[in-house]
């Protein structure tokens, strides 16, 4: 074994094995360029990154698609979709309907109708009080959610409360509400003879 050289000559494999790698390390390439720009298109269409044109514009087409819907209350548990469309059918091309439900997918009792035309609307208003299911349906038009406006509504007065004058100190007034005055409680037994 002394006398004995070792040739550590390099398979022909070795070639064939490397263009392999390279073919397979292309379509991974290709298959992640495929996926940031489905990731990308997703996240467009679900609007998680907004800039402020973007958000004006979508703004704007959900007000000119509010203007052509109108909500429907009092609708029948057991109404379909195909059954509203078909009672406004008559008003103008119904695009879309849609029936509001809760988290364990059961009907809420109401209803948006979105139409092609913006005339259309005036046409459903006239249904309002109308049947459907036996129900007397009521018809508004759509009005546009604008996010982080919630109407202010201030507390309302109880007649039955007594008015506290504000120039008072508040100490004269006891946490339990009997007065000016806290009134103390002898410790009592029980006497069924009372």
């Amino acid at each position: 074994m002394e006398g004995d050289d070792v040739v550590m000559a390099a398979p022909e494999s070795t070639e064939a094995d490397l263009d392999d790698m390279k073919r397979r390390l292309k379509e991974m390439e290709d298959e992640a360029a495929a996926l940031r720009e489905m990731q990308a298109k997703v996240e467009k269409e679900m609007g998680s990154v907004q800039d402020p044109a973007s958000a004006a514009t979508s703004q704007a087409n959900r007000e000119e698609v509010d203007s052509r819907s109108i909500f429907v209350g009092n609708v029948d548990y057991s109404c379909t979709p195909e059954e509203v469309q078909q009672h406004f059918q008559s008003c103008g091309t119904v695009n879309r309907v849609t029936i509001r439900t809760d988290k364990y997918g059961q009907p809420k009792g109401y209803a948006y109708v979105e139409f092609l035309e913006a005339e259309a609307v005036q046409e459903a208003l006239l249904l309002n009080e109308s049947e459907l299911h036996g129900r007397q349906l009521k018809v508004t038009a759509k009005r546009t959610n604008i996010p982080g406006m919630k109407q202010y509504r201030p507390r309302r007065s109880n007649p039955f409360m007594q008015p506290r004058d504000p120039f008072m100190a508040p100490y004269f007034f006891s946490p339990y509400g009997y007065g000016k005055v806290p009134r103390l409680r002898m410790a009592t037994r029980y006497s069924p003879y009372y």
